[in-house]
């Protein structure tokens, strides 16, 4: 009886701890609200563009027997795109062949003579002028096999290059030819976009006195699928004007590497202005009036805001800008 007692004291006491951990409310987050200087960012349109665009040439005229690749394809510096046949060169190294064969074999019977001849001097037999003439007509005939060899290496090259390789890493843009096309030496076979892409912007010139190198662009998340806007840097501003606009190139971290050309939607900034900048998660949202609550945890008071447009940073990807009902040294209290 006393042990069910004890046991009963002991349950009661674990669920009375239980209910008082529940009932004690979470560390609730706080923010202190202070007026920043922000850009004054202006939409504008930039294209998707590589570095540069290289083409893919022939070394030798002939006709292509063999296409690798084809538009989108990922290609590394080096890789064979594709293969071109003459059938000259054939004919040239069937030639070759027999004279370094006859070429040889005179060679070998220089030697011979050589060899020969040089005994019957020793002997005393020959006069060694003969000796001199032998050994002229044997380095004539090595010389000649050399110069032969050397002749055929040159073909032997020819052919290697006849393989069209990639001048660098990239992706092939458009393909120029097709399997049984004549080409001469130096003609494009495929054009490659190197593989680092950057955005290029085309900026109303009344704001190119705003737009300098270093500057910071942010791109939508939207526009990659993504729910988290990207950031980038301006790495260049051309001195040249086009159609009332300024050009500028930007590097954007994870910029998609498919289509080159794709427009993309990028914010630039314009100037600088004070505003109020908090994460959107301090916003509660009740029958269509945003509010935030004011205060300390557990003493607050919900007061409504305007809510301007989104406006992330690095370090506050959910930024908010709101328009009125905040002044600076508010704290906020996430509900």
């Amino acid at each position: 009886m006393t042990m069910r007692i004890r046991d009963m004291i002991t349950a009661g006491a674990c669920a009375a701890l239980l209910l008082g951990a529940a009932a004690t409310p979470a560390a609730a987050a706080t923010l202190t609200v202070a007026e920043q200087k922000v850009s004054d960012e202006k939409a504008v349109f930039a294209t998707v563009e590589s570095i540069s665009v290289v083409p893919a040439r022939s070394r030798i005229g002939g006709t292509v027997i063999a296409l690798k690749v084809r538009e989108g394809d990922s290609v590394a510096r080096g890789q064979e795109i594709a293969t071109i046949g003459d059938d000259k060169l054939t004919l040239q190294m069937n030639s070759l062949d027999a004279q370094m064969q006859a070429l040889l074999a005179q060679a070998s019977q220089a030697q011979i003579d050589f060899d020969r001849t040089s005994g019957l001097v020793e002997r005393g037999t020959l006069a060694r002028t003969k000796l001199d003439e032998a050994r002229t007509t044997l380095n004539v005939a090595e010389n000649n096999l050399r110069a032969k060899t050397a002749e055929r290496a040159v073909v032997q090259q020819q052919f290697k290059e006849g393989q069209v390789l990639a001048p660098d890493d990239g992706r092939v843009l458009k393909k120029m030819v097709a399997v049984g096309s004549v080409v001469l030496q130096g003609d494009t076979i495929v054009t490659v976009a190197q593989q680092h892409y950057k955005l290029r912007l085309r900026v109303p010139e009344r704001h190119a006195r705003f737009l300098k190198q270093g500057d910071r662009v942010r791109v939508d998340g939207a526009e990659f699928g993504d729910h988290t806007a990207k950031f980038g840097t301006i790495d260049l501003v051309y001195p040249l004007i086009e159609d009332g606009r300024v050009v500028a190139d930007a590097s954007v971290e994870g910029l998609g590497q498919y289509f080159v050309g794709d427009r993309l939607r990028v914010w630039v900034s314009g100037g600088e202005r004070p505003a109020f900048v908090i994460p959107s998660r301090y916003i509660k949202t009740e029958f269509g009036i945003d509010y935030v609550q004011l205060g300390e945890p557990g003493k607050t008071v919900a007061v409504p805001v305007q809510r301007g447009r989104d406006h992330p940073t690095p370090d506050m990807p959910d930024g908010l800008e709101i328009l009125s009902g905040l002044r600076n040294g508010d704290r906020l209290v996430q509900p």
